[in-house]
């Protein structure tokens, strides 16, 4: 007992130092670079693809249903591997866990590059990544937690979620650019860049030392078996508040997911707009302006409350989809400012969604629950992205329906956004239905 209180205080030694060694040598601008860094990496390669789906449909003469599994493989993959990645950290070390999955994400990026040719390799690749990409968002939560000051971890922790929202509005427009001007194929080397972070990392990050000094195959199971039961939880799955703001926050997100991956095969076959044009004039908007949407969310809630920030959020989805869905074949740029609406509204519910879960949950569930929350939204748009896909591809919603959509080839898609209206109503209302306030 004696001993195992020692190795304790050597431990929270070894983290004080390792903080203190940050800022007395000047690296903490470097750490809060680098961290901003990686996580914009982490998001970009989740929408950075999305543009250039048409194209690699058209190369590989696949329907959308097939094609979208470039996005698909990745999110799914990367939902379980952050799960996993987080679970493991504290038997494994931040430092090997980081550096193994920016080997193995770069190591997926360049085995895509070499195999375009091949779409099972393109998909492998792709599943690759998501894996690699996922020791990123908890390992980088987990660095700044141990070895940033507490004085500095606000700033730390607002930096990151900028970069993350900086990276997925960006996405497109990277995307966009390298498919129309250079080849989709180079999307996968851009991962790469990471590589030139793992010095800093290996530097400053501590050796943190697995029991016995060797891999513990049986302390992976049980981490792994710990991380399953812990989010199988009896009490998570009873509290009934919590499960409707996990379903609410899947169908809402998923159905928004499934609707931005059809706005390329949108864009191509109704208004012929290039993959650089989708991303930079119709999609980069809207996504960028998630970052402002976020603040006056935010604040919102504490000023107004929860309900109309809520009611907000479905109104502007509900409203853009509505306008797109009726004059979406009138004009290209109705749809990038119809989007602008639809992100807002996105990052409006995803506020309510966060906050009111997260006071559904008892302090010794918060981590368990949230971790739930994030891991069933992450697989929810996988699960859109792949649905609208397959509806794109069997072209049953493809006959005319509303006066106001004359193109035939805007048919489908505006039946389509219909649909995705009505996902958005049940999301609401399941939301709605458990949250409602006496």
């Amino acid at each position: 007992m004696e001993k195992d209180f020692n190795e304790l205080n050597s431990a929270q030694t070894a983290d004080e130092e390792v903080k203190e060694s940050i800022i007395t040598h000047g690296n903490l601008k470097s750490a809060f670079a680098w961290l901003s860094f990686l996580a914009f990496f982490s998001v970009l390669n989740e929408t950075v693809f999305n543009v250039s789906l048409p194209d690699i449909a058209n190369q590989f003469k696949i329907p959308p249903s097939t094609a979208n599994w470039v996005n698909t493989g990745f999110i799914i993959f990367f939902a379980i591997g952050t799960l996993i990645f987080s679970k493991i950290s504290d038997t494994y070390g931040v430092k090997r866990l980081l550096v193994t999955g920016l080997l193995i994400y770069s190591g997926g990026s360049f085995f895509g590059f070499l195999a375009q040719f091949s779409f099972p390799s393109v998909i492998v690749a792709r599943i690759i990544q998501g894996i690699g990409a996922s020791a990123v968002p908890g390992l980088i939560m987990v660095i700044v937690a141990k070895y940033i000051g507490s004085k500095d971890r606000g700033k730390a922790f607002g930096l990151i979620g900028s970069m993350v929202a900086l990276g997925e509005g960006i996405g497109p427009v990277i995307g966009g650019i390298i498919a129309d001007y250079i080849h989709w194929s180079f999307l996968f080397l851009l991962p790469m860049m990471t590589l030139v972070s793992i010095p800093f990392f290996l530097k400053v990050l501590p050796n943190e030392i697995t029991p016995k000094g060797k891999l513990d195959v049986v302390g992976v199971k049980s981490q792994l078996s710990t991380g399953i039961m812990t989010f199988t939880l009896p009490s998570l799955f009873l509290n009934r508040k919590f499960m409707a703001g996990v379903l609410a926050g899947c169908v809402l997100l998923g159905t928004v997911a499934g609707f931005v991956s059809m706005i390329p095969y949108l864009m191509r076959d109704v208004h012929q707009l290039t993959a650089s044009m989708i991303g930079g004039g119709i999609i980069f908007p809207g996504t960028i302006s998630v970052v402002l949407f976020g603040i006056v969310g935010g604040t919102l809630v504490d000023k107004r409350g929860i309900n109309l920030v809520w009611y907000l959020g479905i109104i502007l989805i509900v409203t853009s989809f509505l306008v797109i869905a009726l004059f979406l074949d009138t004009t290209p740029w109705l749809m990038s400012a119809a989007l602008i609406l639809t992100f807002g509204g996105l990052s409006f519910v995803k506020t309510v969604i966060s906050t009111t879960v997260a006071e559904a949950l008892e302090s010794n569930e918060a981590g368990a629950g949230m971790g739930m929350l994030n891991f069933a939204c992450f697989m929810a748009e996988g699960v859109g992205i792949a649905m609208v896909g397959g509806l794109l591809s069997q072209r049953l919603l493809d006959f005319p329906l509303l006066p106001t959509v004359t193109l035939s080839t805007a048919f489908l898609f505006s039946n389509m956004i219909l649909l995705l209206i009505v996902f958005i109503i049940i999301g609401g209302v399941i939301y709605t239905m458990a949250y409602r306030r006496s």
